[in-house]
């Protein structure tokens, strides 16, 4: 797990921070985790978060229907899938995700930055 923290913090700030768990599940045929990762990152900054990052690797169907991957990547934020569509099936597949610039293998950062709001609301 990679801690991230927030953009400028200092040890004051990181007492009152708000720290999101995420994970990125993906598995070794799609690159496009690291996209998602650095989307994340960026988004992160830009809302000046602390982010407990871990990425997990899904090697068998068995592990993608026990974890409810649905295809690389996954982001999970705060144990929930934000972009997953009702009834999507568990697959060892490279996942697509609909973006303002059409289809692409990763939320852009402005999505992610849109999520994390939420979850900061929430919370």
């Amino acid at each position: 797990m990679t801690r991230l923290p927030a953009a400028g913090s200092t040890t004051s700030q990181e007492d009152e921070a708000i720290t999101i768990r995420v994970s990125i599940q993906f598995f070794d045929g799609c690159p496009s985790w690291e996209v998602a990762r650095t989307h994340l990152e960026e988004a992160a900054r830009q809302l000046a978060l602390d982010l407990d990052v871990e990425t997990q690797r899904v090697d068998t169907l068995e592990a993608a229907e026990r974890l409810g991957f649905i295809g690389s990547p996954t982001i999970r934020i705060a144990g929930k899938d934000p972009f997953a569509h009702p009834g999507a099936a568990p697959a060892l597949v490279c996942r697509l995700y609909a973006t303002p610039e059409g289809l692409g293998g990763a939320p852009t950062t402005a999505q992610l930055v849109a999520v994390l709001a939420k979850q900061v609301q929430a919370t």
